[in-house]
């Protein structure tokens, strides 16, 4: 049974969660909930024990100088609420962490129990994949679940991937046993540019999340450093003519295969979020704030620094492709954070559950 003591009584809550590792490639997915506690300043109410799920041979423990007293700080996996002021405010339970060593069941069981006992309505879980797709385009984010019903009323894909799997896919499948609404959101980072970190693809996961749980979330310096990493990207293709036309090659596939989709839902979506933001006050941050009333008695997570990204090193050229933009056979390894053998062509069906 898990007690927990000091959170006050929660508002429509939803779980979002990401986990760095092998489903966070370019560290979008990680940085993407990191960005939404530092904005609304997210209180930690708790934290797995990391002796029940993590190898420190593997995730490594740091020791760090705190006013002169060395201090411990090791792998784990921990929980935030921030509330979300506005005329209709919710509260969203954060999960962060690393993708566990050991006892995923045990490790899906125990978040599940913290989503019972805080009434969580909905579960997104945030992932990053390796893909086929030009840094030069807007991310391909897909949304995908496997309840019939929640991909026909949110319009998701449902998703139909088999093969090896990561957190993600365990944790998805574990709420749907369970019978908690889940949804897996992916974004597609350039295989060629898959260095940490990637604010592009950071900022089409929030801007994902916003559509889906309707919530106007605070973007900071997101644009601003997706710019800049999107212009240094440009700079160092620009120096090598073999990545600026295998560039090239991967946009002309990407026009082609979605020039339908320009003329539709796209421009729909991207429109009500122009709307839900454009009346917003100045000196305001989107979507109200994080509570600071006596009732949330919680520690604060003073761990989620963050800086400007540097710029990306070069780019190493994909094997030739034609323009149908098909996966090359030489694959990055699993140590460069991709998710596995799916289609990395950033569609829906790609993604893994």
């Amino acid at each position: 049974m898990i007690e927990l003591e000091g959170v006050p009584e929660l508002i429509d809550p939803v779980m979002v969660a990401a986990f760095e590792g092998w489903n966070d490639a370019g560290d979008a997915a990680s940085t993407a909930v990191a960005h939404l506690d530092r904005e609304w300043k997210g209180e930690v109410f708790a934290a797995l024990d990391a002796e029940d799920y993590y190898d420190f041979q593997v995730n490594r423990p740091t020791v760090w100088l705190d006013g002169g007293v060395r201090k411990i700080t090791w792998p784990t996996t921990r929980l935030s609420v921030v509330r979300v002021g506005g005329d209709k405010p919710r509260d969203l339970v954060l999960v962060r962490g690393i993708e566990p060593s050991m006892r995923w069941r045990s490790f899906c069981n125990e978040l599940l129990g913290f989503a019972h006992e805080l009434g969580v309505e909905m579960v997104v879980v945030l992932g990053a994949l390796l893909g086929d797709t030009p840094h030069t385009r807007p991310v391909p984010v897909s949304g995908v679940t496997s309840d019939p019903d929640l991909a026909r009323t949110m319009d998701l894909e449902e998703t139909r991937y088999e093969g090896p799997t990561g957190i993600v896919g365990i944790l998805q499948e574990a709420c749907t046993h369970a019978g908690v609404p889940a949804v897996s959101l992916w974004a597609a980072v350039p295989h060629y540019v898959s260095q940490p970190p990637n604010p592009k693809a950071t900022m089409a996961l929030l801007n994902r999340l916003e559509d889906l749980i309707g919530l106007r979330i605070p973007l900071g310096e997101l644009p601003e450093d997706a710019r800049a990493w999107q212009l240094g990207v440009d700079q160092l293709a620009a120096e090598d003519s073999e990545v600026a036309e295998y560039v090239q090659t991967l946009e002309e596939a990407r026009d082609t295969a979605e020039l339908p989709e320009a003329s539709g839902e796209a421009i729909a979506r991207e429109f009500e979020r122009y709307l839900r933001r454009r009346d917003i006050a100045p000196g305001q941050a989107p979507g109200g704030h994080a509570t600071e009333s006596g009732d949330a008695s919680y520690l604060r997570d003073t761990s989620s620094g963050r800086t400007r990204p540097p710029k990306p090193p070069k780019p190493e050229p994909g094997p030739p492709q034609g323009a149908t933009g098909e996966s090359a056979p030489d694959r990055p390894s699993d140590e460069d954070t991709g998710p596995g053998p799916e289609d990395s062509s950033g569609s829906p069906d790609s993604s893994e559950d």
